[in-house]
């Protein structure tokens, strides 16, 4: 695999906040490249402010890191249901 050529997407980053209830989440998936061509997909999540954790997987080709990265974000989209304030987009800041 070539991994000159690939174009990997942008990192993500979602935040769930309600002051009231005391719930300052955070959700982070960003993609690279490792130094054997795999895609390398990691997830960081937790309070914000706390160290949080992490989980990198890496996948062959572009296709299974997608599907894998849709998966993540359906999870987060139901979280308005699991924890009662949705998962919101953050814009990067430059």
């Amino acid at each position: 695999m070539n991994g000159a050529n690939l174009s990997l997407p942008e990192p993500i980053e979602r935040v769930a906040l309600d002051p009231a209830r005391n719930i300052r989440r955070r959700y982070s998936i960003s993609v690279s490249l490792d130094l054997f061509g795999m895609i390398v997909v990691e997830a960081r999540w937790g309070r914000i402010g706390a160290h949080g954790q992490a989980q990198r997987h890496a996948f062959a080709d572009r296709a299974a890191a997608d599907r894998h990265i849709a998966t993540i974000l359906r999870r987060r989209g139901t979280a308005e249901t699991r924890i009662g304030v949705p998962y919101e987009l953050m814009i990067a800041k430059i």
